[in-house]
């Protein structure tokens, strides 16, 4: 057997930060780590690649293929590291103070190691009810991975029962995140110099209007009978976040674009903004500019999306969850995660794992000792639940 095989949740840990799977770059080296130890533990894993064939996600089954059962799902790759101020190697784990250092520990290499800690305990006995550990590739940037893992599951016969997504929550259970949508927005105006500048269309003036109107739009977003009281903002929220435009001062810019985000909550159509923005254009600002240049322009670009989440804390999920943390004091987070996805392939979706997203994305990321040995307490609690087919179907 390899001598990778059944290690703890630390040392697994330790392997899966060396590996620097920052989400520009391949995780395949990761991915090929995890399939070797199951395989030398007897699970066998599928991969689903990219298009290019330079990451993939995996995706394993321990316990009868027959049935439905839980899917214990994260992330592989990392932000990154440029520019920021690490005291430690970023990708070589330390420890100090009870605390582990590294990129990835937060978020979610800890629940990783820990899931991967778990496959023996999941193996000691036979299982009544399956455990499958889906691993993808490519969520820092929009959740594109696990998108076609999704798909290729929703052919099968047996559709996963629930969804455990273990981003770091302190381990607290949640049943709910924002939906997000990302947009770009290209205004093409017209170029002349600028001590003629009422005879061009100033591109960046006009973007200026527009995100002026956005404004006006999130702030509408956030009266009181929008809010729910669940999430924190407890509103939808609208903002800018990138612009560039212009090539000289002395010459009006004829092309300005922006970047612009809507964190939805579960149940507004995060489309609205775009449409009234575009709307906006097509009503105010297009017949001013055309009526310069008839060739102006504003379009708008999707350059990503997932879905909120907000599960019932009356289902069978949450009420696993609630046993599995100890805890029935179910909450929201700010951040999104791959469980809208989830749930949006029918599979009900529940966020519990171990670390703090206050540590996430910073320099000096850690996990404490003692929230992973938490996670594997939990764990080793799912192992025996599924032993005891404590699921019903």
């Amino acid at each position: 057997m390899n001598e990778e095989a059944g290690r703890g949740s630390r040392a697994l840990l330790e392997r899966l930060i060396g590996f620097p799977t920052v989400s520009r770059d391949s995780n395949l080296a990761l991915i090929a780590f995890v399939r070797d130890y199951l395989r030398d533990l007897g699970v066998d894993s599928e991969l689903f690649h990219n298009a290019e064939g330079t990451k993939a996600n995996l995706f394993a089954t321990i316990g009868p293929r027959e049935r439905g059962g839980i899917v214990l799902s994260g992330h592989t790759d990392v932000v990154p590291v440029d520019g920021q101020d690490w005291s430690v190697e970023p990708f070589c784990l330390s420890e100090r103070d009870g605390r582990l250092y590294g990129r990835g520990t937060a978020d979610m290499k800890g629940f990783l190691a820990s899931v991967l800690a778990a496959v023996p305990a999941f193996l000691a006995q036979p299982l009544k009810v399956p455990v499958h550990l889906a691993f993808s590739y490519d969520e820092e940037v929009g959740c594109l991975g696990v998108r076609p893992m999704l798909a290729a599951l929703a052919q099968r016969p047996h559709k996963p029962r629930l969804c455990l997504i273990g981003e770091p929550t302190g381990l607290k259970p949640v049943l709910g995140h924002k939906g997000k949508l990302a947009m770009r927005c290209q205004v093409k105006g017209a170029a002349c110099h600028s001590a003629y500048a009422p005879h061009g269309v100033n591109a960046i003036a006009y973007a200026a209007r527009l995100i002026r109107q956005l404004d006006e739009i999130g702030e509408a977003l956030a009266r009181p009978e929008h809010h729910d009281a669940r999430f924190d903002p407890p509103y939808s929220t609208v903002q800018a976040g990138l612009i560039q435009g212009g090539r000289a001062l002395n010459i009006v810019p004829a092309e300005c674009e922006f970047d612009f985000e809507v964190r939805a909550l579960p149940g507004f159509d995060a489309e609205e903004v775009p449409r009234q923005l575009q709307r906006y254009a097509q009503a105010e600002l297009l017949p001013r500019m055309r009526a310069v240049q008839a060739d102006t322009d504003i379009r708008m670009q999707p350059l990503g999306d997932y879905p909120g989440l907000a599960t019932s804390p009356q289902s069978e999920a949450a009420r696993l969850l609630a046993w599995l943390s100890r805890s029935e004091d179910f909450g929201t987070v700010a951040f999104g995660t791959e469980g809208g996805l989830f749930d949006q392939a029918g599979i009900p979706t529940v966020v519990c794992g171990p670390g703090s997203m206050d540590q996430g994305h910073k320099p000096d990321e850690y996990i404490t000792v003692a929230q992973l040995r938490a996670c594997d307490e939990m764990l080793a609690r799912l192992a025996g639940y599924l032993r005891e087919e404590a699921m019903g179907g």
